[in-house]
């Protein structure tokens, strides 16, 4: 063999990019990020999409549910172990009452505290920009208060549970509890209450799916 031919590097014997000592590929490097790097920057994204600067008052209020929040759960739970069948979020109704028990004739409001302004200790006012809060809780307490009035005029009965009612398990279950008596105690008839009938569906209204019967958060509002 030739002195040429042994001092010849072939392509072959090339050795392999991912052994050399070259900048990583940035997939790689992208898979390096930990969990905590990550949530930080999609926290900084939906920041970015919400318009306000992440951490301030603004950006943490727009974060709040407004529906399907925990206390919600819990109380269509509780009425579903109890036999309670009914529709939920209704937005055929002023409000989109939390719960709809057309048997009953009756609609539940699950409240929070702070955004309806209940008046207890979790509802004061911010320190910060106190009247731009102010007026948007007032205006959200007279809201309340009108579609309530609607509610009963059309022969509903309207039952409003507040947040702090279902804070420790005590308070919970006893709030509960008076929630189910307050809705199955039998109305006036409608002959003692001229012209208060309960607005009726939609006739093209549609009916729950099959499989959703069994679920608390739909119901068969003819069941009991």
């Amino acid at each position: 063999m030739s002195e040429h031919t042994q001092n010849e590097t072939r392509p072959d014997d090339a050795p392999h990019p991912s052994h050399t000592d070259a900048t990583p590929h940035p997939h790689h490097a992208r898979r390096r990020m930990t969990k905590a790097q990550k949530a930080d920057r999609a926290a900084d994204r939906k920041a970015k999409r919400s318009g306000y600067e992440r951490g301030s008052r603004s950006y943490i209020m727009s974060q709040i549910r407004g529906k399907d929040t925990s206390i919600e759960t819990l109380t269509r739970s509780y009425l579903f172990r109890r036999g309670l069948r009914f529709r939920k979020n209704d937005r055929r109704y002023p409000g989109h009452p939390d719960i709809v028990l057309p048997k009953y004739r009756t609609m539940v409001f699950i409240n929070g505290c702070f955004w309806h302004m209940h008046g207890c200790a979790s509802s004061s006012v911010p320190k910060s920009n106190v009247e731009f809060w102010t007026a948007k809780l007032t205006r959200n307490r007279e809201r309340d208060a009108k579609q309530h009035a609607e509610l009963e005029a059309q022969g509903w009965r309207v039952i409003v549970v507040w947040e702090c009612e279902l804070k420790t398990v005590a308070a919970r279950e006893k709030r509960l509890r008076r929630l189910y008596d307050e809705i199955v105690a039998p109305l006036p008839s409608r002959e003692d209450v001229p012209g208060h009938a309960p607005e009726n569906p939609p006739e093209n209204a549609p009916e729950n799916p099959p499989a959703a019967r069994n679920h608390p958060n739909y119901s068969d509002s003819g069941a009991a």
